[in-house]
């Protein structure tokens, strides 16, 4: 893969870690839910927490980026970056 020549600033990383560490504490109660034998119902809104803090964390990371590298790409004439970003929305949102 090609090496782009602008920087990745992120103005966001405190936040983004934050929101995975929450995530991960999510993911780990239901985990620990599923091994207590827990019911599905509270297993299943549990899941649907690890769902959205997940999704909140790429929006985070997708705002920064536009914000940040996409700008610079497009000042550089840098095509592939945007091909990237449309390949890399495409996988997010599946």
């Amino acid at each position: 893969m090609e090496k782009h020549e602008h920087g990745h600033y992120h103005t966001h990383t405190k936040d983004v870690t934050n929101r995975l560490a929450k995530a991960i504490g999510h993911l780990q109660k239901v985990k620990q839910m599923v091994e207590d034998g827990e019911d599905c119902s509270d297993v299943l809104i549990q899941l649907a927490a690890v769902k959205s803090a997940l999704n909140n964390t790429g929006k985070v990371i997708l705002k920064d980026h536009l914000e940040h590298c996409i700008v610079h790409a497009v000042e550089d004439g840098d095509e592939q970056m945007l091909e990237e970003l449309n390949n890399a929305i495409d996988k997010f949102l599946k």
